[in-house]
């Protein structure tokens, strides 16, 4: 049995990929409570530890004489991400938190490990943040490389990239997948699920059409669901719905008439993002947080539902969300796509498996 760790594990979309690709994971640590309890509902057998990584002794996750395959996680990337330009320098401390994912390579020295965050990692102190980690790793004998994926080239309906390094103790150099040939749309993705309302709550809905006649996509996402769950809406007020009205799929906020966005002060300075309508025949844009954003169904006049979210990022649909609707969305929103996650893990067992240690 390969076993894995997950740290900064959030609800576990890294594990979940794992898992698809044959890994038990033994543990999961998150400090988010809601998070720590989707992880624990939806990874059975895996031990979690809910709480502060800084307050955790790796010696005590060691699982008998077998050793660790892999140690995966995304350290909080606040500090690295794009959105956040004030504190994307290292004087800010949440960009020192991958030297806790550092500390846990090293104490129990697993074959693999993948650290995984915002691309805006690999530009930050203009490369400098990127090599200083590799070479912490490199120090704890680990051969490493890293690149920048996108989660649309790898089985996932949503044009989202992440920075992925790889390191093992085995010398070989990882060899990063190469892309798939297809690319799943948003109407491949979503287009099974139930018509919902602004506000709906529905706890447990039916798909519209039967199994057979989904899209290759859904059906794999419905393999070990017979229904629909978290069919769940936020509610918009009244101008929002009426913004919505005036948007067609691939616009923005841009396409909503000036006498409703009287409220905004200085819409030049509104993120394009914003009230984007998505496009049934493409990948979907970043699911981050999708309420906030005001992402909107591509047929509906309403925001998208947690499972429509979930299934952007290739969540299946067994897969069931802890907490209240607002702490739910923006874990989905964190979670890196488990088929992207899938994808790299599948290479790392192939490329160990060719050196004889898989």
């Amino acid at each position: 049995m390969l076993y894995g760790i997950d740290i900064f594990s959030g609800a576990g979309g890294l594990s979940l990929g794992a898992e698809m690709a044959g890994i038990q994971i033994s543990y999961g640590i998150e400090i988010n409570p809601s998070a720590a309890k989707s992880f624990t509902r939806n990874h059975k057998g895996a031990k979690v530890l809910q709480g502060d990584i800084k307050d955790i002794d790796p010696s005590k996750l060691k699982e008998g004489n077998d050793p660790v395959f892999v140690i995966m996680g995304g350290p909080p990337c606040q500090g690295f991400s794009l959105s956040n330009t004030r504190t994307r320098n290292m004087q800010n401390e949440k960009n020192f938190l991958f030297l806790e994912f550092v500390r846990f390579v090293q104490e129990l020295k697993p074959t693999w490990f993948v650290l995984e965050n915002v691309w805006g990692l690999t530009n930050l102190e203009e490369g400098k943040t990127k090599n200083m980690i590799e070479d912490c790793f490199g120090a704890l004998g680990y051969e490493v490389n890293s690149q920048v994926l996108w989660a649309s080239d790898y089985g996932v309906p949503q044009n989202r990239n992440r920075f992925f390094m790889v390191g093992n103790r085995l010398g070989i150099k990882f060899e990063f997948p190469e892309p798939f040939e297809e690319k799943i749309t948003v109407e491949e993705a979503i287009g099974d699920l139930p018509d919902l309302e602004n506000g709906e709550m529905l706890e447990k809905g039916e798909y519209k059409v039967p199994h057979s006649e989904a899209s290759e996509y859904a059906q794999l996402m419905r393999e070990h669901s017979h229904s629909p769950t978290q069919n769940f809406v936020s509610r918009n007020n009244d101008l929002v719905i009426q913004r919505y009205r005036h948007i067609k799929q691939g616009q923005n906020w841009r396409a909503i008439p000036d006498e409703l966005m009287q409220n905004y002060a200085d819409k030049g300075r509104t993120h394009s993002g914003i009230y984007k309508r998505l496009i049934a025949d493409q990948p979907s844009v970043v699911i981050s947080n999708y309420r906030k954003s005001m992402l909107i169904h591509p047929y509906q006049d309403r925001g998208l539902s947690v499972r429509e979210a979930a299934r952007l990022q290739s969540f299946p649909d067994d897969f069931y969300f802890e907490g209240p609707i607002s702490h739910i969305q923006q874990q989905i929103g964190n979670a890196v796509p488990p088929l992207l996650a899938k994808a790299v893990f599948d290479q790392i067992i192939k490329m160990s498996r060719h050196d004889g240690q898989g």
